[in-house]
């Protein structure tokens, strides 16, 4: 996924659950969507691939139109709202903190200005941690509603804030929900979504944020204008909440979580609702060797995440979001405004709107590729196009031909950069970490790696202005640009190919492939 947070400060941190039906097979369930058989291909070997770095390539399809996406399309969508609601939250304050700020009595003090916008970070990384767990007890639906209560409490909290340890209180507890549904997203979707379609699914968390970002840069204008019109905003941030809470009502728990607790009948019942019933007998039968094969606990343990393969997955996964964050996404975006400045474009939310949109068409080409080209192309060609895009911006303003020309180029730069973010970095990052872990290990990998991530966020949002000003814009960028590349040579080194494969699949070709390699 593809998590930036817009940076707009120039001080910084700173129902009851589905139960056993008697006759699973069904013609409807949840949303209303009738199965249809899916046309795409079953391995007839049950063994595990021997080499996962080469799937197989996929047969052509016919002429016909192929809907197999659809029947999961509602499931991942509600889900996906989460992450507007991430993108809602991380734009909300970006023009509104100067007005909260002189309302609540701390206009003036960069500091206090800094601990409001910091404090969102403090709650995701403690939601991150403890995400695992409630995933492991409760499932990805009924965690997904628990968590909506400190989504709607705190967007209330903060709107109706009349002093700074309330607003503080209600920034909190945004940042707790979430840190817990930035982790919840990924492994739901990448669970629920039939093979084929998994990382075109996958993709909607990076066009919720997007999505999320540009609705409250959008709504936050008459902020300029209106002192007051923080608190609006704020109170709109509570509906998306109720509406996911709402949703995932009807929505499906994750067939591998229903059989991992014993619920056969209702895992079956999703299977043939989702992905046809072609699937049914062949997805549990893969589902129940993992989970043999991962023991009858299941429940997973932090100490487990030192045993291979779960050390391999997880230090894959921390550092795929050190690279991501390191390569300067949210200086990009914070100093990105003063860029457009110089061109003419004054407003600083019409400035992260055009970020916003490009963000956005990344995404949407993003689930596209993801599955035509892979997961390790796109991260590849993502990477080198942020390096490029980089070293352009750090040659325009070094070597200035013309002003006028080197701050067109800065634009295009910027533009060029949030593009290829928005295509590989941002969603491939988000989608492949739960791919690549254990059924067992899933949640306690997913909150490890997103917990590194705001750390580095934290980090990057911290010290970008002060290098900024010891070294200058230039070589910051050209640093951005090497990480970059460092960060693209990581992914054809690291990376495995997981396009077409089922999450088993992956799973017992990677033990296979450690067990190979224990025995030499």
């Amino acid at each position: 996924m593809r998590v930036a947070t817009v940076i707009s400060q120039p001080v910084l941190p700173v129902s009851a659950p589905l139960t056993s039906s008697p006759n699973p097979i069904q013609e409807h369930f949840r949303f209303g969507f009738p199965y249809r058989r899916l046309r795409f291909k079953v391995s007839a070997s049950k063994k595990p691939l021997p080499e996962l770095q080469n799937p197989k390539p996929e047969e052509k399809e016919g002429e016909s139109a192929d809907f197999g996406w659809l029947p999961a399309f509602p499931h991942a969508l509600i889900a996906s709202m989460s992450n507007f609601l991430f993108g809602y939250h991380i734009g909300v304050m970006n023009g509104p903190i100067v007005s909260v700020a002189r309302e609540l009595g701390f206009e003036g003090d960069p500091i206090l200005e800094g601990l409001v916008v910091s404090i969102f970070i403090t709650g995701a990384f403690i939601g991150s941690i403890n995400s695992g767990f409630l995933v492991d007890k409760l499932g990805c639906r009924r965690t997904f509603q628990l968590d909506s209560i400190p989504l709607i409490l705190g967007a209330l909290v903060s709107a109706q804030a009349h002093s700074l340890d309330e607003i503080l209180w209600g920034r909190f507890l945004v940042g707790l929900g979430i840190g817990v549904n930035t982790v919840l997203v990924p492994i739901y979707i990448s669970e629920v979504a039939p093979t084929k379609y998994r990382g075109s699914l996958g993709s909607l968390c990076q066009i919720g944020t997007c999505l999320g970002i540009i609705t409250s840069l959008s709504l936050g204008i008459p902020s300029e204008i209106d002192p007051h019109w923080w608190r609006t905003i704020l109170y709109i941030a509570s509906v998306p909440a109720f509406i996911l809470s709402i949703g995932m009502q009807f929505a499906v728990d994750s067939p591998r979580w229903l059989c991992k607790v014993g619920r056969l009948d209702d895992a079956k019942a999703v299977i043939l609702s989702l992905w046809g019933p072609s699937e049914v007998e062949r997805s549990i039968e893969e589902f129940q060797l993992v989970i043999k094969n991962d023991g009858a606990d299941v429940s997973s343990r932090w100490l487990e995440l030192l045993e291979e393969p779960h050390s391999r997955v997880a230090f894959i996964g921390g550092s795929l979001f050190i690279l991501q964050q390191f390569a300067g996404i949210n200086g990009v975006l914070y100093f990105s405004s003063l860029t457009f400045k110089d061109v003419g474009i004054t407003s600083g939310a019409l400035a992260s709107l055009f970020g916003g949109l490009a963000n956005f068409a990344g995404s949407l080409s993003a689930s596209y590729l993801m599955e035509k080209e892979g997961r390790q192309k796109l991260l590849i060609a993502s990477y080198l196009g942020m390096a490029v895009s980089m070293f352009l911006v750090a040659c325009a303003i070094n070597f200035p031909i013309d002003e006028d020309l080197s701050h067109n180029l800065s634009i295009i730069g910027i533009l060029m950069y949030i593009l290829a973010f928005a295509i590989g970095a941002g969603p491939v990052t988000g989608i492949i970490i739960p791919e690549l872990s254990s059924a067992k290990m899933r949640g306690k990998i997913m909150g490890f790696s997103f917990s590194v991530h705001w750390v580095c966020n934290f980090l990057v949002g911290l010290f970008f202005l002060d290098m900024v000003e010891i070294f200058g814009v230039a070589p910051v960028y050209a640093g951005f640009g090497s990480v970059s590349l460092l960060a693209a040579v990581f992914a054809n080194y690291f990376i495995i190919e997981t396009k077409g494969r089922t999450l088993e699949e992956i799973e017992m070709s990677i033990n296979a492939n450690l067990a190979a390699r224990d025995k030499q």
